[in-house]
């Protein structure tokens, strides 16, 4: 089906609706600065997760969950046979996170559902939204757990072990999210698809930059993430002589200019960021015993990506002496490109529409990169404020989240069939 029949299709999503719905689950877990906090399996995304199923049960969608803790809602196709198509984003913020940052996209994949269910149209195949568990990573490390879970790329005894820095078992809290909604159906993970296609906010600053309101994605970036934990010796800061300490707080010090050095500086494309430090006993007086942090690398292109990972142990064993250190690598995501029949009517729909648009390359990892492998998948940017996310000031106008939306139910639509 061409992009103009798609944009004749019966029904438009409703901007008004969406962009309230935006604004409804911005209060869940709302902070002072305008922004959200809703982690991963807490009891405000407990809470999103009913107002979720309220909207769903008014628009006659059906729901069920999986062992991952992803929630699904579907708008039943005529041919029960057909794969179907999935389309969604995650619920899950920063601890300092924006009302668009997956929401987003999840809310988008609704309004097409809801507005597809309302006109009475349906699609050839099931078109199912989807809401990720744990994304961000911010609670429980590292993110991604439902849409690995779900791509068997990631054990559910590796998901359910982690835990928070409360000590909470992300198992523990998985079982709980389930048990309240022990009433929903669960399917097993990995269910084949047709397609999966999510929209979500650029966060940077390129489509805003180039006016641009649609972002055709070509591909994700590439990314690596690394636990270090330096262990030295705790000592009094008095009395212990300097040629006889053995302080991980200088030793991070040294590893950490020597990885900037050489894995930040190798190229203007490289992204080499040091995040969570945590320092024990973290006093004022005392020589600390243990530095643990985070690194998260990233590159779009695979051998370097490959090779600049292989430096990070080694840098650390130079740079560490007279203490020790052990390095683990947590997350490691090649990159990814995306299905170009799909980016094609995603550029045709932006084109029919009068909506400027261009390719880019996310930046940032999606869940998405997951479900490349298993099915035609492909993404949808809108613009945010300066590129800003991950930041209570995050920003899309109201009409670059109906914009993308509408993208989105066009190609919805095509790939569902007639």
């Amino acid at each position: 089906m061409s992009a103009s029949a798609a944009v004749a299709a019966p029904v438009q999503i409703n901007a008004t609706r969406l962009w309230q719905r935006l604004m409804t689950l911005a209060q869940i877990g709302a902070t002072p600065n305008g922004g959200v906090n809703r982690q991963a399996l807490s009891a405000e995304e407990i809470e999103a997760w009913h107002v979720m199923l309220a909207w769903a049960a008014e628009a006659g969608l059906d729901a069920f969950t999986d062992p991952a803790g992803n929630l699904f809602l579907r708008l039943a196709g005529r041919d029960a046979t057909a794969l179907p198509v999935l389309s969604g984003s995650h619920l899950d913020s920063q601890p300092t996170g924006g009302r668009f940052d997956g929401v987003y996209g999840v809310l988008a994949a609704l309004e097409v559902l809801v507005s597809l269910s309302e006109s009475g149209w349906r699609p050839q195949r099931d078109l199912i939204m989807v809401a990720w568990m744990n994304e961000e990573g911010s609670r429980f490390a590292p993110g991604m757990m439902g849409s690995e879970g779900f791509a068997h790329h990631r054990s559910m005894a590796d998901i359910r072990a982690a835990r928070d820095v409360d000590g909470v078992l992300a198992g523990d809290a998985l079982d709980q999210l389930l048990h309240t909604f022990s009433e929903l159906p669960q399917r097993p993970l990995g269910f084949p698809l047709a397609g999966y296609v999510e929209a979500h906010i650029e966060q940077g600053p390129v489509l805003e930059a180039q006016e641009k309101t649609i972002g055709v994605v070509t591909a994700i970036q590439g990314k690596k993430t690394f636990e270090v934990t330096i262990q030295g010796t705790r000592g009094h800061a008095g009395t212990l002589a300097m040629r006889e300490r053995r302080d991980a707080v200088t030793a991070f010090a040294r590893i950490c200019c020597a990885l900037d050095a050489q894995i930040g500086g190798y190229d203007d494309i490289v992204k080499f960021t040091i995040g969570r430090v945590q320092v024990l006993p973290n006093a004022p007086s005392v020589i600390a015993g243990s530095v643990s942090f985070s690194i998260d690398l990233r590159h779009p292109d695979n051998a370097i990506l490959n090779a600049l990972g292989n430096r990070v142990e080694a840098i650390c064993n130079t740079e560490v002496r007279p203490c020790e250190v052990e390095v683990k690598l947590l997350v490691n995501a090649p990159s990814n490109g995306f299905d170009a029949a799909i980016q094609d009517m995603i550029e045709q729909s932006a084109a029919t529409r009068g909506l400027p648009s261009m390719r880019l390359l996310s930046a940032a990892g999606h869940d998405a990169r997951y479900m490349a492998p298993l099915c035609p998948s492909a993404m949808i940017f809108i613009p945010c404020r300066a590129g800003v996310s991950h930041a209570e000031h995050e920003w899309s106008e109201p009409e670059q989240v109906s914009a993308g939306a509408n993208v989105l139910l066009d190609t919805l639509i095509q790939l569902a069939g007639e």
